[in-house]
């Protein structure tokens, strides 16, 4: 607020006064003028994801038959992937998996199920049935109901493993859920309590409740804050070749988890999601769906979207990137399709081309493209490839937003000079690396006056740090614990306000979608805004930039 723009304030208030006016007017939750919108995206849902979205933990273990250190024998498989005969076999799953103490609470935890059959428990996969230290503590057991004890192992990480022993095939155990301690005031959402005695005769358990309560509170309580949730990842259509709308995720399934190309949440759960959180969806369009399945996802999203939320829709995710089987599927159909005899100048027309077709296709269930924003996505470093996408076959008309992903980090050639974490700081601020700050900053101010050009709206699909180094393969291997420690210190705090301000200041405060969700840091890099849902703000420094925005 500049003082200077309300002098008769001013000469008629005390200044004290006006302190006072302002202080209150900034603590309350108002959208704050001069800043980015903030997104966030989405995690794959797996069995390690440390953001846990999900009350029901099952929901994210991984499937019986992708568990092959767990599961024996010659299992036979229901629909929805519940073991329905097991033939003398074991059908296993990693129930939690490498999660950092703190990202769930210790305590007994209730698993439900129907039918008949036994189920074991182990602290670890790689331990042997026969190993004393395999088995979780049982505090209860009725039928269908057992509450067992989970808690961090010494090397603060969760890892059970749950495995059906026995199972009869006439009503084969299945719809195994597993819940987590404490619950919900029913007034409040977004924060978990131990027991009732935190509510005032609103509590809910996480036991009695668990078909209405679908999200960790935990997750929402983070997610809240963000104005955008992108659900490329938690769709699960990174390699996913589905063609038809009766291929899409279910809600029965026993887990939404399980290898790339078949992982994925339904569409019901990412529209309860942004229904719950009051928050903006931004939905990805499997690459190869058909007209059908692009018609259905529209009519679900408008039928129980709520209706003050308009959507994002895009086509897809990164087909310009080779490292995913849509970039191959692109050039694929640009070559059939005649539109281009360079495989690469043919994959970005059809993207462009097929973008336009399932924009209309929208347009058609909506009425007009008013209720929705329209995306085409780009390659944040090449500003040849925006005009050609913007430019072929006038796509620039027929979209409201084209998004890029800024991301700071150190050119691959010249991480070899690293050998500590601020040399990894001085590397981002280095004018010799094409991927510092500021080289990134010059690019956004290229790619604003092409978007400005073409009159559509700069916005950012992902966007943040990108510390990591190709070809290693553990998180010891050099110099990736210089490349995670960056992530863990102080400095970075700074560097994520630095990026934020100038993407306001270049873009007019658009959209910034950042990535991502809370995620433990690896060799393939350290993505999470948080290493776990429950991490505390002091740990961090990612986040606590990011919260200056809010």
């Amino acid at each position: 607020m500049n003082p200077t723009a309300f002098p008769p304030l001013i000469s008629r208030f005390p200044l004290i006064l006006i302190i006072i006016l302002v202080t209150l007017f900034t603590s309350l939750n108002l959208p704050a003028a001069g800043k980015p919108i903030l997104g966030i995206n989405t995690n794959e849902v797996m069995q390690v994801d440390s953001s846990v979205p999900f009350l029901n933990l099952f929901k994210q273990a991984l499937p019986f038959d992708e568990s092959r250190r767990l599961t024996r024998g010659n299992i036979v498989y229901d629909r929805d992937g519940w073991p329905r005969s097991l033939n003398g076999g074991v059908a296993g799953t990693n129930l939690i998996h490498w999660l950092p103490a703190g990202t769930i609470p210790d305590g007994n935890y209730t698993v439900l199920y129907d039918g008949e059959g036994e189920l074991k428990y182990c602290e670890d996969e790689k331990l042997k049935d026969n190993d004393p230290k395999c088995d979780v503590k049982i505090i209860k057991q009725t039928k269908g109901r057992e509450i067992i004890q989970i808690r961090a192992g010494s090397d603060n990480f969760f890892k059970v493993t749950l495995s059906i022993t026995k199972s009869n095939p006439r009503n084969y155990l299945r719809n195994i859920r597993l819940l987590p301690p404490g619950g919900i005031c029913a007034n409040n959402p977004y924060k978990r309590v131990p027991s009732a005695r935190s509510c005032r005769g609103n509590y809910q358990s996480f036991e009695k409740y668990h078909k209405t309560i679908l999200f960790n509170p935990d997750y929402l309580n983070f997610m809240r804050h963000f104005r955008v949730i992108r659900f490329m990842n938690m769709s699960g259509i990174t390699r996913n070749p589905m063609t038809a709308w009766n291929q899409m995720s279910r809600m029965s399934q026993a887990t939404w988890a399980g290898r790339e190309g078949r992982r994925g949440a339904p569409l019901e759960v990412m529209v309860k999601l942004a229904n719950k959180l009051n928050a903006r969806p931004w939905f990805n369009i499997p690459h190869a769906a058909d007209n059908n399945l692009v018609r259905q996802y529209a009519l679900y999203v408008k039928k129980h979207l709520r209706p003050n939320l308009k959507p994002y829709i895009e086509y897809t995710n990164e087909t310009w990137n080779n490292a995913f089987s849509q970039a191959q599927y692109v050039k694929t159909m640009g070559i059939k399709q005649r539109l281009d005899t360079n495989p690469a100048q043919a994959g970005h027309k059809f993207y462009a081309k097929r973008s336009v077709e399932i924009m209309r296709i929208w347009e058609q269930v909506y009425g007009g493209h008013q209720r929705f924003t329209r995306v085409l996505g780009g390659f944040a470093a090449s500003i040849r490839m925006t005009e050609l996408l913007l430019k072929y076959n006038n796509t620039y008309k027929y979209i409201d937003a084209f998004a890029i992903a800024p991301y700071f980090y150190v050119h691959y050639p010249m991480l070899k000079q690293i050998r500590s974490v601020p040399d990894v700081f001085k590397l981002l601020k280095d004018p010799k690396n094409p991927y510092s700050m500021g080289s990134i900053y010059k690019r956004l101010e290229k790619q604003m006056a092409v978007a400005k050009k073409y009159k559509v709206k700069l916005v950012a699909y992902e966007g943040g740090q990108h510390l990591l180094a190709p070809g290693t393969h553990s998180t010891r291997d050099q110099p990736n614990p210089y490349l995670i420690g960056a992530n863990r210190a102080h400095p970075m705090e700074k560097m994520y306000i630095e990026f934020l301000q100038n993407w306001g200041r270049i873009t007019g405060n658009s959209l910034m979608t950042l990535f991502s969700a809370p995620k433990t840091y690896q060799f393939y890099g350290s993505w999470g805004l948080k290493e776990h849902i429950n991490q505390p703000d002091n740990k961090a420094p990612k986040y606590r930039g990011v919260k200056r925005f809010f």
